[in-house]
């Protein structure tokens, strides 16, 4: 048991050493060419001196603040986005009438990038709430839609038809059969449905906002603090990851239930 105990610590111990050398790399030569001049604040600051902006940020509550702010607004877009994808996903998957009548117009909107929406949604929608979110459900439709309409294409059709033969429901059809058969590219569209989001709430704060991690990265550029720019990026991919892991765990226990 002991000897089972060791060898669990051990891998562990690889494990960790293995996935933390690069970003501990990273800094080190990032701080070396501080000290030795090859770099300069104005154009990259120091990690020193992005951890104390970190530091005074997170002090008078801005840092949080504005963290929590996109968060929501990703929240909110991303889960009304996949309610909606969801939907027409398994109308599409189960009806050939429908994904016929729906696929010229999917189609022709899925490679307009979310960004280009931008000018529109502010037009439609002015630059409060209404057009961030507007922004994430369109970055996160199509992920979650495509994946549900894959997954539905893969399940073996005999299931549905016996489903049919013995006069199922609909409803249970789609609740018993269909969704735990999609269930692996639901997950997968999920997460990339949310990573999407979370790219469209940066990108709308930009432009339009008063608060959120965007604001925060333009607030920074017009003030010429490179620092608070550096830091907005890194919270960006830390909560990225953060709300990816998220899913990745939960996706790797229903997938195991199913």
């Amino acid at each position: 048991m002991k000897e089972m105990a060791a060898s669990k610590y051990i891998q562990t111990a690889k494990y960790l050493s293995l996935y933390w050398i690069l970003p501990i790399l990273v800094l080190l030569l990032w701080k070396g060419a501080a000290l030795l001049g090859i770099i300069h604040n104005y154009t990259l600051p120091s990690p020193d001196k992005v951890i104390q902006t970190a530091v005074t940020l997170t002090a008078d509550g801005t840092l949080a603040g504005n963290i929590i702010i996109s968060i929501l607004r990703v929240l909110e877009g991303f889960f009304l986005a996949l309610a909606a994808a969801l939907a027409v996903g398994v109308a599409a998957g189960l009806s050939g009438k429908f994904e016929i009548i729906t696929d010229f117009i999917l189609q022709v909107l899925k490679p307009i990038p979310p960004i280009a929406w931008i000018p529109l949604a502010i037009l439609w929608f002015g630059i409060g709430e209404a057009s961030k979110i507007y922004i994430i459900f369109i970055g996160a439709f199509f992920p979650v839609f495509l994946n549900t309409l894959d997954g539905i294409k893969n399940i073996d059709r005999k299931y549905i038809e016996l489903a049919r033969v013995y006069e199922v429901s609909k409803k249970r059809v789609i609740k018993q059969v269909v969704l735990p058969g999609a269930l692996p590219f639901i997950m997968t569209g999920t997460r990339l449905g949310l990573g999407s989001a979370w790219i469209c709430v940066v990108a709308s704060e930009m432009i339009a906002a008063t608060r959120g991690v965007g604001y925060m990265l333009m607030d920074g550029r017009d003030l010429a603090r490179p620092d608070m720019v550096i830091l907005g990026m890194i919270i960006i991919g830390i909560v990225g990851k953060f709300m990816d892991d998220i899913l990745k765990k939960l996706s790797t226990v229903m997938i195991k239930w199913n």
